[in-house]
């Protein structure tokens, strides 16, 4: 069998465009980000002004001994950017990591939320 596979050369690392979904609700944005892979420390989530950046690596070691019969996984990066409008309170944003899945929360501003308008009666 291991004659039959034609050796590739793979780039030594790829960048991914994660899986992202962005749903808006009352209270804020909802971010959902496929991660495959990553952990909490290969994950790294930047906001500079109005742009919030996700970065996160992925690696993958050959046991040792081992033989490569069929390659596909390569170690690479994560990487995704949004700009951030002034909708988003972006002191109270929150990002979770459970399962290669990340949940970020954008909270809109006050000023941004549904409101109610009191109605007078004369």
């Amino acid at each position: 069998m291991t004659k039959e596979i034609k050796k590739q050369e793979t780039p030594k690392e790829i960048i991914f465009s994660p899986y992202t979904d962005i749903i808006e609700k009352e209270d804020g944005f909802y971010i959902v980000m496929d991660l495959p892979g990553v952990d909490k420390d290969n994950l790294d989530i930047d906001l500079k002004e109005n742009e919030l950046e996700i970065r996160a690596k992925i690696n993958w070691t050959k046991p040792e001994k081992a033989k490569d019969i069929h390659v596909e996984f390569v170690p690479g990066e994560f990487r995704r950017q949004f700009t951030i409008s002034d909708v988003v309170d972006k002191e109270k944003i929150k990002a979770n990591l459970k399962n290669g899945v990340l949940n970020l929360f954008l909270p809109k501003a006050e000023k941004a939320k549904p409101r109610k308008i009191k109605i007078v009666a004369e």
